[in-house]
């Protein structure tokens, strides 16, 4: 069970400690989508522990986070980031749209 730690919130308790992937350190706070596809790509890729396929595992982290942050996510970076869902699906070979 995750608890709150230091007055953060347990969806950064997630973010850092994903029992699926682990996560570049600061991968969401680059400003270059094709680096956060990238570097979540990579991370799925090499995980041993997730239970979807690397695709579904990476844009599910990537949603979560963006819908962990709401409000408290500057618009430019919310924006780079909905840039990089379309960035992951490239290199997975995906439709732009895909599920």
């Amino acid at each position: 069970m995750l608890e709150q730690n230091d007055g953060r919130k347990w969806s950064a308790q997630v973010t850092e400690h994903s029992d699926a992937l682990d996560l570049e350190s600061g991968v969401f706070e680059k400003h270059d989508p094709k680096a956060i596809a990238a570097s979540l790509k990579l991370s799925a890729e090499r995980s041993r522990r997730r239970k979807a396929t690397p695709f579904r595992s990476a844009m599910s982290m990537l949603n979560f986070y963006i819908n962990r942050a709401g409000s408290n996510l500057p618009k430019a970076q919310k924006h780079i980031l909905e840039n990089a869902k379309d960035e992951l699906r490239q290199l997975f070979g995906k439709p732009k749209g895909a599920r």
